[in-house]
């Protein structure tokens, strides 16, 4: 005779993605497996599949929740640049969901919450930018002030920049990269 264990999970779904985020962040997105979460989780190893289908659904999960969380992030800001100390926060705080967001190979592209929360981190950027400078060529700008931020936060996290930062507060740093980057001439 066999003994069936019933069990009752108050919140599968998010179990799960704690437990993917902390796989991620410890060994990067490649280590996923929705059978490895099921038993970390101690459930079937199908029921993960109940809430996000396959591997690329719980990445698809985990990218819109980071690009939620960003958003919000950056609208706490008050100008451009608390935007860029706002998004190395973020990425500080969850290097997992950071990881993620930025290999769209990973997830599903064209899902519905994925787009509308990567509009609404592009909407706060974008406000950023146009209350610093409503011309033309606010795009490019966007994109310079990102791919600070990002490569800044990239660098960061990478451990690339301890020799250069030291001991320094990383949003200190970031203040005083950008004073140097944008002085004027």
């Amino acid at each position: 005779m066999t003994s069936q264990r019933t069990y009752h999970h108050g919140d599968l779904r998010r179990a799960v993605l704690t437990a993917a985020l902390d796989i991620i962040a410890t060994e990067g997105p490649s280590a996923l497996s929705l059978r490895d979460l099921a038993r970390r989780a101690g459930v079937s190893h199908a029921a993960p599949a109940h809430h996000f289908k396959d591997r690329a659904g719980l990445l698809t999960a985990i990218a819109a929740e980071g690009y939620d969380l960003l958003a919000t992030t950056l609208t706490e800001a008050p100008d451009l640049r608390e935007r860029g100390v706002h998004y190395v926060r973020f990425a500080i705080a969850h290097p997992a969901h950071f990881q993620v967001m930025f290999q769209p190979d990973l997830y599903h592209r064209d899902d519905p919450d994925l787009l509308a929360a990567k509009s609404r981190t592009s909407a706060a950027l974008r406000a950023g930018i146009e209350a610093r400078s409503p011309s033309e060529d606010a795009d490019l700008m966007g994109v310079a002030a990102w791919s600070i931020a990002h490569g800044f936060a990239t660098l960061l996290l990478s451990h690339n920049l301890e020799r250069t930062m030291g001991d320094g507060d990383p949003e200190e740093v970031f203040r005083a990269l950008t004073r140097l980057t944008f002085r004027a001439s």
